[in-house]
């Protein structure tokens, strides 16, 4: 039954769950594994090459830090615009911004598609979205000042988030209403975990475009803002199929 139970939960993560052990240690393979899935990890926070394919309009900008190094020894300097970056006048219901994280790995693979699948869906809602604002350097924050200066109902970001030992391309979108600086985490929204393996891109813009509708309509985001069991029927049907099927013979 324990087998059984371990067999189904592999099927719909990309955890390390029941590894086996050799001794007091991991086997050979699972340990090989781990090491690989942590030089990923630290590869992706410092990749550099590959930018996603965005249809213009898009505005390419940079945060205050200098450098990758910098950017990560100094979190404050990723949260605010270099100060010579000229942004369009606004306003503007939605503003679209991309930023590169802790994973350009994830913008390069995933942002072009959920660009485009949202601008879909926003022009559907007859909502007025700026240009895309693509970011170097960029923290989550970052969005609140762009969509303050861009006058902005709300920003919508979509960031590379901290690469993990499951998984190093993982991206995730942070929603914010009456974006300014000074805004607290508390006031966000998040839908983490789009990627292949995860949260498909389909599902993350359906997600994300519900969040956007019911923010504007109530005015706010954050610890407030819940998401309608509408949106969250996907993973979990999956989750409750995988367990209810027999293990396959291999």
């Amino acid at each position: 039954m324990a087998n059984d139970l371990l067999t189904c939960l592999r099927a719909v993560t990309d955890s390390r769950i029941g590894l086996e052990r050799a001794g007091g240690s991991l086997t050979t393979r699972d340990w090989l594994a781990l090491r690989a899935a942590h030089a990923a990890a630290r590869d992706a926070i410092h990749a550099t090459s590959g930018q996603p394919d965005i249809p213009p309009p898009v505005l390419y900008v940079h945060s205050r830090c200098q450098d990758r190094q910098q950017y990560l020894l100094r979190p404050d300097l990723g949260r605010r615009l270099a100060d010579d970056t000229e942004l369009p006048a606004g306003p503007f219901d939605v503003a679209l911004v991309v930023a590169d994280g802790l994973s350009p790995l994830a913008v390069a693979h995933h942002a072009g598609p959920l660009v485009g699948a949202l601008r879909n869906l926003l022009a559907e809602a007859q909502l007025t979205v700026s240009p895309v604002i693509q970011v170097s350097q960029g923290r989550v924050a970052i969005g609140d000042e762009i969509g303050e200066r861009l006058q902005a109902r709300l920003v919508v970001l979509l960031i590379g988030e901290r690469p993990g030992l499951s998984a190093a391309d993982s991206l995730g979108v942070y929603l914010t209403y009456a974006p300014r600086v000074g805004r607290t985490d508390a006031e966000r929204n998040c839908i983490s975990n789009i990627r292949s393996g995860g949260l498909d891109i389909a599902l993350a813009a359906r997600r994300t475009m519900a969040l956007v509708q019911a923010a504007l309509a109530r005015q706010l985001t954050g610890v407030e803002l819940k998401e309608s069991a509408q949106t969250l029927t996907a993973p979990t049907a999956r989750l409750a199929e995988s367990a209810a099927a027999p293990p396959q013979a291999e």
